[in-house]
């Protein structure tokens, strides 16, 4: 494996300073049933704030991600292809070879302690989901959280994982001295669907219900409707029916985005569909022929679709910059000056980059 070289922009490239070496790594197989067949590699990092390439169209320059390689195992992933910079499969072995950055609480914390760093926003869940089965092992998300909580750091988080409920007293924290934004992704609730294209995620309902669990805690919760995905989940009544799902959820606001399939990704959703929807494949060829993004007709018919069901069930799409104000308690200590007290649902833009 190429860990010497590997950069968490995605490129391995000897210009660039390694985020760890090879004698960091441990490697671990466990045999319990909730990790059967799953491997870990522990690496110590050297640096856990990764500044996003300047050709990116996502509104913020950093992200955190303890974690690569996911056991959610979404067949459309488009972080599989990140894999193959650690010579590491991007199909079976994006599911079950999972990357642990162990000690990335404390690494962020030197780093936000720095007198370099701004504190400008840093987003969570950006590349894969930080908060999958791995976290309820390892434990690094606490620690991440307090960090930024400690240092009023803006941040927010999209995840598809019910584990966040865990945090949540840190999260309340964090929302009395700082921006917070939190999403979660649910991009339909057909069962079945479901449990051919992300296999290892929680149900839609459970994700569902993270978002009512944060609203009745005053955090204001987003829905990114991703992915919607063409022929399959796609037709009216199936839109109606997850729109009026997240509204009856309590949700601030839902942002659809469309499957889109880069590179690594494609393969992977291409060999998928050829085995369980074969008919599709011509379909999927055609609507995809220019590139890994479906056809802007398709997609602004998709954002209509969805903001006029949101209309009809009163929620809206989520708009640059949204925030919501989290409860203060009457014994809670001042916030620092200049600190935004918020539960905010994280932005529509910010939203469209775990998918």
């Amino acid at each position: 494996m190429r860990w010497d070289n590997l950069t968490d922009s995605g490129h391995g490239r000897a210009a660039d300073a390694a985020l760890f070496g090879a004698d960091a790594v441990v490697t671990r197989t466990l045999d319990t049933p909730e990790f059967h067949g799953i491997t870990f590699h522990e690496v110590r990092a050297r640096s856990v704030l990764n500044r996003v390439p300047g050709a990116s169209r996502m509104p913020f320059e950093w992200t955190v991600n303890p974690y690569r390689g996911c056991t959610h195992a979404c067949v459309y992933c488009f972080a599989r292809r990140t894999h193959s910079y650690l010579d590491l499969d991007t199909g079976l072995g994006f599911d079950s070879q999972i990357v642990v950055k162990v000690n990335a609480p404390e690494v962020l914390r030197r780093q936000l302690a720095s007198r370099r760093w701004q504190g400008e926003h840093i987003a969570m869940g950006t590349n894969v989901d930080c908060y999958q089965r791995a976290e309820g092992r390892y434990r690094l998300m606490p620690g991440i959280i307090a960090a930024l909580r400690d240092r009023a750091n803006p941040f927010s988080v999209l995840t598809k994982g019910t584990l966040i409920l865990r945090d949540l007293a840190l999260l309340t924290e964090a929302a009395r001295v700082t921006e917070v934004g939190i999403s979660v992704s649910v991009g339909f609730t057909d069962p079945e669907l479901w449990r051919t294209v992300e296999p290892g995620t929680p149900a839609p309902e459970r994700r569902l219900e993270v978002v009512r669990t944060l609203g009745e805690h005053g955090i204001g919760c987003g829905v990114l409707m991703a992915p919607v995905i063409p022929f399959l989940s796609d037709q009216p009544e199936r839109l109606r029916a997850t729109v009026r799902a997240i509204a009856a959820s309590g949700a601030t606001s839902v942002t659809p985005l469309v499957l889109h399939l880069r590179p690594g990704a494609r393969e992977w959703f291409t060999a998928w569909l050829a085995r369980h929807h074969p008919y599709l494949v011509p379909r999927y060829e055609r609507l995809y022929a220019e590139g890994a993004y479906a056809p802007k007709w398709y997609q602004r018919r998709i954002t209509r679709q969805v903001h006029e069901l949101a209309q009809e069930y009163g929620i809206g799409p989520a708009r640059a910059g949204a925030s919501r104000r989290g409860p203060e308690p009457s014994d809670a200590a001042p916030a620092p000056p200049g600190a935004a007290v918020s539960g905010a649902a994280v932005s529509g833009p910010t939203q469209l980059s775990l998918i």
